[in-house]
C-alpha cells in the first residue's frame, strides 16, 4: 500500500485521458513500452495471462483488498467503464480465488478491457470462454469472504509495482507494465521511435543485411577488456 487515505475509502472519479492512446500502446506491446520508459513499471513476471495471445491496454481502476477477501473488488465493479483495466491488489500476499465467472461476466458487461489480479482466480474454463483478457498470479478454487474494508481508486501495489487510478496498464504475453499517466505521451513517442527502428532492422535481417555488432557495442567490449582471439583456420 502506498499513499493511501488513512480510512478505507472509495474514490468515484478516474482521469481516463490515457485511454485515447490505449490501442496504440497495446499494439506496441509490453517489452517495447517497458524499454521506452527506462525499464521501469514492470510487474512481477509471476503475473501471467490466462489465455496466450491476450493483448490489452487501458486506464487503471484500482482496488486494495484484505487477503482472502474481495469486498473492495466487488465495490470497484460499479466504477469500471468501457476500456478500463481493473487492477486488484492485496494488503498481504494471497492466493485465494478472488475472481471467477460471475465477476468476469460483470466486467465484460461493463465493457472493461482487462483484469490484472495480484492473487488468484478460479472458474478457469469459464473465464477463458469470456472476452475478457485476464492476468493473474495463480489459479485457486479457494473462495473469499466479503468482510474486509479497503480502498478503491487509490494507489495500490500490484506485482511489486505502484499503480494509480488512471495510469495506463499495458499487458500481453510478456507480462504487465504500468505507465504513469503524466508520462504517457513521452513514453509513447519513444516507443514509436523504438518500434520503427526495430522494424527497419528486421527488414535488413530478413534481407541478409545485418551488419553485425554496432560500433558502439564493439567499443563497449573493448572498454570491458574483452579481447578477440582468432580461431583456428
Amino acid at each position: 500500500m502506498t499513499d493511501q487515505p488513512i480510512s478505507p475509502s472509495i474514490v468515484d472519479r478516474v482521469d481516463r485521458r490515457v485511454g485515447a492512446h490505449a490501442a496504440e500502446f497495446a499494439e506496441l506491446g509490453v517489452a517495447t513500452v517497458h524499454e521506452s520508459q527506462g525499464r521501469s513499471g514492470l510487474m512481477d513476471p509471476a503475473i501471467k495471462p490466462l489465455v496466450a495471445g491476450s493483448r490489452v491496454a487501458g486506464p487503471a481502476v484500482t482496488c486494495l483488498n484484505h487477503p482472502g477477501d474481495n469486498l473492495m473488488l466487488l465495490a470497484a465493479l460499479d466504477l469500471c467503464r468501457e476500456g478500463d483495466v481493473l487492477v486488484v491488489g492485496n494488503l498481504a500476499p494471497s492466493t485465494a480465488g478472488m475472481v471467477g465467472e460471475i465477476i468476469g461476466s460483470i466486467l465484460v458487461a461493463r465493457g472493461a478491457a482487462g483484469l490484472v489480479v495480484d492473487g488468484g482466480v478460479r472458474d478457469i474454463r469459464e473465464l477463458r470462454r469470456l472476452s475478457l483478457p485476464v492476468w493473474t498470479r495463480t489459479v485457486s478454487a479457494m473462495g473469499t469472504t466479503k468482510g474486509g474494508p479497503g480502498w478503491v481508486n487509490t494507489p495500490v501495489v500490484a506485482g511489486g509495482t505502484t499503480v494509480r487510478p488512471g495510469d495506463l496498464v499495458v499487458a500481453d504475453d510478456d507480462g504487465v507494465v504500468v505507465v504513469p499517466s503524466e508520462s504517457a505521451d513521452e513514453v509513447l513517442a519513444r516507443a514509436r521511435d523504438r518500434a520503427e527502428r526495430e522494424s527497419l532492422l528486421l527488414k535488413d535481417i530478413a534481407a541478409g543485411r545485418w551488419p553485425g555488432l554496432s560500433p558502439e557495442l564493439r567499443e563497449q567490449l573493448r572498454r570491458l577488456g574483452v579481447t578477440p582471439i582468432p580461431g583456428p583456420h
